[in-house]
């Protein structure tokens, strides 16, 4: 459709599914999230309509099916076998709906459609902001360039892992283990989600317990392992946080970024001086269903005009419902520009080991990713040390084009990783 209509506009795209003609059901969502309602009303005049309503780019049909997605208390109407339509459509919202305000950007591209009695299916696939407008937003502050100059680290992807267990080490616990990382030579280390302020290892105990462990080793290697210490909490509490994380010489903050919310990551982005490290725990609520929810190419854009500087995308052959191919597929809508600058660090985790490199590599064709393993680091045969170094020497062969058994037969460390978790994850 030809738009006369020179207002800024930015575009969504939807799977919809319906017993409902789609056209039809294009037009409810279009004008349920902009000036409409479910009957005409006086006030939204053709001049109003002109300025504020949103427009149905295109629909591209996909077939039917003879059951629904999703239930709906909605009685479409129909006598006989019911159809459900679906479709991909494209509609574009004026941006003075909205404005540089995240809050209600969400509540226009993901608010109340998914409740609408039209639809049995409805899923945000992507978003397509003008750059204009993309740029009003905080977006991040570091991104992978400014990731890899805090952790100093250039060149290959960042090896990292995660504090476990996951809860119940002590301050003085979790430091121990810290200095046991990086003295293998770890280059970023991250507390679990479930980690934030515990009665038996406040917040605070534990940075200070782990910062001179990290300033020690910074000390004899000429860098700061990166450790990204869970600040999650009320604004209050992870302004404070962070702070106090800068205070001592930290480099990285992390936050569980559902949990938070947009509006709370911002305002911490607003405030921040260090890298915010984005965890998406319970992301599988908002994606797992494939007629619901949120596309990971639209989800990660709302958390980088957020400005979160990494962010987690899964890993290959995991322990989580999610196919390879999504999780690549992820990890390219993070390192694609958005607003032309700063792609942020994908982040792959959830039963790694070297093993994953050449496949990882081959898909992806960056090393501007962080890969972390547990088991794999610390559950290697021959200690911790080895499990970094099998780590990096899986990449120096994805990189260099070299099958993983050949290089492994000139690097134990390698050999020993494969023989302990080949078929194993």
């Amino acid at each position: 459709m030809a738009n006369q209509n020179p207002r800024a506009e930015f575009l969504t795209r939807y799977l919809v599914e319906s017993p409902e003609p789609i056209e039809k059901v294009a037009e409810v969502i279009a004008g349920e999230q902009s000036s409409g309602t479910f009957l005409a009303l006086p006030g939204e005049t053709d001049q109003l309509k002109q300025r504020s309503r949103a427009r149905v780019v295109s629909i591209r049909e996909l077939g039917e099916a003879g059951e629904p997605s999703l239930p709906s208390a909605r009685d479409p109407g129909l006598t006989g076998p019911r159809v459900f339509r679906r479709a991909e459509i494209e509609i574009a919202f004026p941006v003075d709906n909205v404005g540089p305000n995240l809050s209600t950007l969400l509540a226009t591209v993901a608010g109340n459609l998914f409740e609408l009695g039209e639809v049995t299916g409805l899923r945000l696939l992507d978003l397509e902001l003008p750059d204009s407008y993309a740029k009003q937003f905080l977006r991040p502050q570091f991104g992978v360039q400014g990731t890899r100059e805090k952790a100093g680290v250039f060149g290959r992807p960042l090896i990292g892992t995660i504090i476990k267990p996951s809860i119940g080490l002590t301050a003085a616990q979790t430091a121990e283990l810290v200095d046991s990382l990086c003295a293998a030579g770890i280059d970023f280390i991250k507390d679990d989600e479930l980690m934030a302020d515990p009665p038996y290892a406040p917040f605070a105990q534990r940075l200070a317990a782990v910062m001179p462990v990290l300033h020690r080793h910074a000390d004899r290697t000429g860098r700061m392992p990166m450790y990204a210490i869970n600040i999650s909490g009320s604004i209050d509490q992870m302004l404070h946080r962070h702070d106090e994380v800068l205070r001592v010489g930290g480099t990285c903050v992390m936050v569980s970024i559902n949990a938070v919310g947009p509006s709370g990551v911002e305002h911490l982005r607003r405030h921040a001086r260090l890298p915010i490290h984005g965890h998406r725990n319970g992301w599988g609520a908002l994606t797992r269903c494939p007629s619901l929810g949120f596309e990971f190419a639209a989800y990660q854009k709302i958390w980088r005009l957020a400005g979160i500087d990494q962010l987690h995308v899964n890993g290959l052959s995991s322990k989580f419902w999610e196919p390879d191919e999504s999780v690549i597929a992820s990890a390219r809508s993070c390192l694609a520009p958005l607003a032309g600058e700063m792609p942020v660090m994908p982040v792959f985790s959830s039963g790694q080991w070297a093993g994953q490199a050449p496949r990882m590599y081959a898909q992806l064709r960056s090393v501007d990713l962080m890969h972390l393993a547990g088991g794999g680091i610390i559950g290697h045969p021959q200690g911790v040390a080895a499990g970094v170094d099998s780590m990096r020497e899986g990449w120096e062969a994805a990189v260099a084009g070299i099958d993983l058994q050949t290089y492994a037969a000139s690097h134990p460390a390698l050999a020993a990783a494969i023989k302990q978790f080949a078929g194993k994850a």
